[in-house]
């Protein structure tokens, strides 16, 4: 029989052990593309890359972020593309999927050790119903990208022929569901990602759609597909829904109203494509990061909207980053109640525990903080503005990838500390949220004596 005491530390250990296999296996993806973008073959002039602007383009990847200091298209070659490809694909459905489906390739049965791992970073909540997960995860993420990388390809077909049409549509296709924000339109510009398409109706609302459903997350798909009555779907999708939206309409109708006149952004469009840029703009500031309007060129007002927009993120056991919207909510739904005086939190007719509300708080305090004191440091070593340096920062946290101009000019400790930043914006909030689930709190032997202190 095992004491109370080696319970609770085999209970730590395990909890330590998942978050520390997340971590390594993220590590090992971005160690390996680093590796092969170096390789001569990969860059597009025959010549290595060199390390830094490998391991950073290999980071954004991997952590789907899509930050680069130079051009997709004019700096890697087609293998250098496909090898994105693949760090894009691993590390949009998670390690844990692809894990998942090969031992599902070789009819090898998942320990409970792994199918814990996979479990938390899915958000599950039963562990006999991984495995089933698992499967149709990787069917139904493959159909929508095929759908969406066939409907681009069409798109591309007349202007580009077969061969390059096909690759475009894939690329972009994945690009889009993983929320990576990658892009191989260079050719029609360096740096300019979708500008040149920002009034094509099926280019951006093919990648709009990708976007959405890849940051609602797994559990949601599943339920909405399993259970088509919307009063029976759990709290937890009900709120994923519902903020969503809510968030799609705001961003968009924010956009409008920051940007309508900005004619640096969308003021001499038509009022159509005024609307589809700020509907795009609304989904592709949730972590995607494919940028249909020059970001550098936004109002003051604008860039406050995106940062705000970038920190919330999509939802959680998606491949979308950020705060994640329940934890949004959560948080809105917590200050709502404190200031009518109320010491809990519901929802739908469902109490919100305080450790989670508290939960939330740690992580929102943790990014803004990270990304403030990131900026101070980026500003500090680059010389950059502190609205552009924020916006970075926050662009990497939140897994974005969308840039004012400014990540070529990062110097090297800037460049580090964004590679920190997006690893963490993947790995970290994941492994922080694990942590928080298999921790247990550690009982206090004693309490101190009250105090009162002047609040506010």
């Amino acid at each position: 029989m095992f004491t109370d005491k080696a319970k609770k530390r085999r209970h730590t250990r395990r909890a330590v052990s998942i978050s520390r296999v997340m971590a390594l296996v993220f590590l090992g993806l971005i160690l390996t593309g680093t590796l092969l973008l170096c390789l001569p073959a990969a860059s597009r002039s025959g010549r290595s890359a060199g390390l830094m602007t490998s391991l950073f383009t290999a980071t954004s990847a991997t952590c789907v972020t899509g930050l680069v200091p130079r051009d997709t298209w004019t700096q890697w070659s087609a293998f250098g593309q496909v090898v994105l490809l693949c760090m894009i694909q691993i590390g949009g459905l998670g390690f844990m999927s692809a894990a998942s489906m090969a031992y599902l390739l070789f009819r090898r049965r998942i320990s409970i050790q792994k199918q814990m791992v996979m479990a938390e970073a899915m958000g599950a909540n039963s562990m006999g119903d991984v495995v089933r997960m698992q499967k149709k995860l990787l069917i139904r993420a493959f159909a929508i990208e095929g759908a969406g990388a066939l409907i681009l390809m069409l798109r591309f077909l007349p202007e580009y022929g077969a061969g390059k049409a096909a690759w475009l549509g894939l690329f972009h296709a994945v690009s889009a569901f993983c929320n990576a924000g990658f892009d191989i339109l260079g050719f029609r510009g360096a740096g300019t990602s979708l500008m040149t398409y920002q009034t094509d109706p099926v280019i951006c609302l093919t990648l709009a759609a990708l976007i959405i459903l890849g940051g609602l997350g797994f559990l949601v798909w599943d339920e909405v597909i399993r259970q088509r009555d919307p009063r029976k779907w759990s709290v937890y999708t009900r709120l994923v829904l519902i903020t969503s939206g809510a968030l799609l309409a705001c961003g968009t109708l924010l956009f409008c109203l920051t940007e309508w006149s900005n004619p640096l952004t969308i003021g001499n469009m038509t009022v159509p494509q005024k609307l589809l840029a700020a509907f795009f703009q609304s989904c592709t500031l949730r972590t995607a990061g494919f940028a249909a309007v020059d970001q550098g060129l936004l109002s003051q007002s604008g860039k406050a909207i995106s940062l705000f927009m970038m920190l919330i993120g999509g939802s959680s056991g998606s491949t979308a980053g950020g705060l994640k919207t329940v934890t949004f909510v959560v948080l809105l739904m917590f200050l709502w109640n404190r200031m009518r005086g109320r010491h809990t939190v519901s929802v739908f007719q469902r109490t919100i525990s305080n450790d989670h509300v508290l939960n939330a708080i740690m992580i929102f305090i943790v990014m803004v903080g990270l990304a403030f004191t990131g900026a101070v440091v980026v500003c500090a070593t680059s010389r950059v503005d502190l609205t552009d340096a924020l916006f970075e920062t926050m662009s990497a946290i939140g897994t974005v990838g969308l840039t004012t101009g400014v990540t070529p000019q990062l110097q090297l400790p800037g460049q580090l500390l964004i590679i920190l930043f997006m690893y963490f914006g993947r790995v970290g909030v994941l492994t922080i949220s694990v942590g928080f689930l298999k921790n247990k709190p550690a009982g206090q032997k004693y309490k101190y004596a009250n105090t009162d202190l002047l609040i506010g």
